[in-house]
């Protein structure tokens, strides 16, 4: 009998030992850690990036996982200005008009060298009208780059030359002072010529072809499930990495996102449901509100009918109450919109750009006597004979409450009732880009702290250009505001470009963003950008 009471008692503290060893594995994991024991972050982005090739993607999913796997000629600090990244020093003509980049020693992720001439060949492959690069028109800067976007230059002619391996030579068509940080945008990151043209449609999509420059690399991407990175062993500033991964995961859901997050299958999300913000913010210090610098906004097919009338488009844009959208839906300290560039841009002067704006006649609350008015002047009065059409937004919770909200003031306010349809991220951004809706949700972060970045999009050629609106004296405004050295001169002209669209209102703005996040307490040193990149090169998990 003692035997058998020593023999059950030694296999009962085994089983202990067993179990406390499991609750051990499940509380590193919780903290960041896999079962290996390797520092991996897991950050929900929401959707399946429709790409994540330099020159194509547009949507900030995307570039949250291209400014971690790549690094261009600068990179920029915590206050988003540039410093130097793969360009260990540069010069600038005393025009202003010629920078000439000097390379430090790094390589691919494969191991081979980064040369002058990935950047050559990846900047004139944006260019290159056969790419079809929604930002395309970012690259205009550059001397002949718009001609050889448009088929009236050839690639000799674009004013970027690599002099040799590690000399960059980048010629502009006018002194431009975000040009340095334009350098560190996805655009503008380098690729691989080799890898690039050996299967042009499927290396960005597939984690073994995927050669990148930056401080991770992609080793795994289940799409709509999970993309992860790994820290790149080749990164010329390994030292400065402390993570050895990031998963980035797909939960399309608020709801799903925020359950993972409390359940710790998930350190970061920006995403959660809006009744639940009241709650986090009362209890958790895990809840944070940072600053973004972006609209949240309808776009308009202007070609398409009813809206191809500014009447209709005003009317619309009077008929919304932005104020019960922040304070009953979003909740998460947004300002309602009455302009299109957001808040935090600064001019010479030092006042915000967005408070010298005209007054385009929206307001916080519905103005419903004047909209109604201008949809009876456009030919729907009490809104009796107005078509159907249908609102576009992609599937998310948080999209779905506003456009119900809209919906249901249009009803009330001018007696027109739209129906409303979600598409999956994918299709939705497909849709949009194609042209085939009359109302879309939409929404732009800046890519730098200049007026420009929010203008620019609504350029006649712009892959960007949603609403499909052409007007010549607004291109001609942008191509002034592109091309003088007078800085006071080149804000009245982006001021007036402003002007033109929001009178025209071929956009109805909603509200200027905030960026809520839930932060898991034990990761330290993300950065969160108001432009809306999340940076890991020098995150850490606190154990």
């Amino acid at each position: 009998m003692k035997k058998i009471l020593s023999l059950a008692l030694a296999m009962l503290l085994v089983l202990v030992s067993l179990v406390g060893c499991g609750k051990q594995e499940n509380k590193e994991q919780a903290g960041g850690e896999s079962s290996a024991g390797k520092m991996i972050v897991r950050h929900n982005i929401n959707s399946d990036p429709e790409t994540i090739d330099p020159a194509l993607n547009a949507a900030v999913e995307g570039a949250t996982i291209l400014v971690n796997a790549f690094e261009g000629l600068m990179r920029l600090d915590k206050n988003d200005k540039a410093i130097p990244g793969v360009a260990e020093s540069y010069e600038v003509s005393e025009d202003g008009l010629t920078y000439t980049f000097h390379l430090r020693d790094c390589k691919w992720s494969d191991g081979k060298p980064v040369k002058a001439q990935d950047f050559e060949y990846a900047w004139k492959r944006v260019l290159n009208p056969a790419t079809a690069a929604d930002y395309a028109y970012q690259m205009y800067y550059i001397k002949n780059g718009e001609k050889y976007n448009k088929g009236e230059a050839s690639a000799d002619e674009v004013g970027v030359k690599a002099i040799d391996d590690k000399t960059l030579e980048v010629k502009l068509i006018a002194p431009t002072p975000y040009f340095l940080e334009l350098t560190a945008f996805p655009t503008y990151f380098p690729v691989r010529k080799d890898v690039v043209e050996k299967d042009p449609e499927g290396w960005a999509l597939n984690p073994e072809t995927h050669i990148s420059n930056g401080p991770f690399k992609v080793v795994k991407w289940d799409h709509n499930n999970v993309l992860a990175l790994e820290k790149n062993e080749n990164y010329y500033d390994k030292d400065r990495v402390k993570l050895d991964g990031i998963e980035f995961y797909m939960m399309t859901e608020a709801s799903t996102s925020l359950s993972a997050f409390e359940s710790g299958e998930v350190d970061i999300i920006d995403d959660m449901p809006s009744e639940e913000i009241p709650r986090l913010k009362a209890e958790s210090d895990e809840f944070k509100i940072f600053p973004q610098l972006g609209t949240y906004f309808y776009v308009f097919n202007t070609t398409k009918e009813p809206v191809n009338d500014p009447k209709v488009r005003k009317a619309l844009a009077l008929a919304i109450d932005r104020k019960a959208i922040v304070e009953v839906i979003t909740k998460a300290g947004q300002q309602p919109a009455l302009t299109f560039v957001a808040p935090g841009i600064k001019e010479p002067d030092g006042k915000e750009f967005y408070k010298k704006a005209k007054d385009y006649g929206l307001r916080e609350t519905a103005q419903v006597e004047e909209a109604k008015k201008l949809l009876a002047e456009a030919g729907y009065p009490d809104g009796k004979g107005f078509p159907e059409l249908t609102v576009i937004y992609n599937t998310s919770e948080g999209h779905k409450a506003i456009a119900e909200a809209i919906q249901e003031m249009w009803k009330k306010n001018l007696g027109i009732e739209v129906k409303l349809q979600n598409q999956e991220w994918k299709v939705f951004q497909e849709t949009r880009d194609r042209g085939d809706f009359v109302i879309a949700r939409h929404g732009w972060l800046g890519d730098y702290t200049d007026p420009m970045t929010f203008l620019d999009m609504w350029y006649s050629t712009s892959g960007n250009n949603n609403a499909h609106w052409k007007n010549k004296e607004f291109d001609k405004l942008i191509n002034e505001a592109k091309t003088t050295s007078d800085e006071k001169a080149r804000f009245e002209l982006m001021h007036k470009a402003e002007d033109l669209m929001m009178e025209d209102m071929i956009v109805m703005p909603i509200y200027y963003y905030t960026n809520p996040e839930m932060i898991k307490s034990y990761v330290k040193n993300v950065r969160i950008s108001p432009l809306g990149f999340v940076y890991y090169d020098e995150a850490y998990i606190e154990k």
